[in-house]
C-alpha cells in the first residue's frame, strides 16, 4: 500500500465521526436552524423550531459540541448555541481532496 493510500485511509478514519454526526436528521435539522441565525440559538427556541424534546435537542448538541460543530456563549443564565463549522468542514475537504488527487493519478 503506498503512502498516499495510508495517508488517505488515515484521513478516512479521522472523518469517521463527522460523518456519524452528519446522518441524523435531527442533527441536520439543528446544523440548519443555527446557519440560519448567526448570534446563536438557546435550546427552548431549538426546540420551539424542531420538533424534538428540550432534553433530545440537548443530547444533539452535545454530540454537535464533541465533534466541532456547534459551540455556545453564555449570555445571562441561557446557552446560545452556534454554528462553528470551520474545523471539521475543512478536515472533510481534505478529505474530498486527497481522493480527488487519487483519482487523477490513475
Amino acid at each position: 500500500m503506498s503512502q498516499q493510500t495510508e495517508h488517505i485511509l488515515q484521513q478516512f478514519k479521522a472523518c469517521i465521526p463527522l460523518l456519524d454526526v452528519l446522518t441524523d436528521e435531527n442533527r441536520q435539522a439543528i446544523i440548519l436552524l443555527l446557519a440560519q441565525h448567526k448570534s446563536g440559538l438557546n435550546v427552548n427556541t431549538i426546540a420551539d423550531q424542531i420538533n424534538l424534546s428540550r432534553p433530545a435537542i440537548s443530547h444533539h448538541l452535545k454530540v454537535l459540541r464533541q465533534s466541532g460543530f456547534v459551540n455556545f456563549e453564555k449570555k445571562s443564565v441561557e446557552n446560545y448555541y452556534v454554528l462553528t463549522v470551520r474545523e471539521p468542514l475543512e478536515q472533510l475537504k481534505a478529505l474530498i481532496g486527497a481522493i480527488e488527487a487519487q483519482c487523477t493519478k490513475s
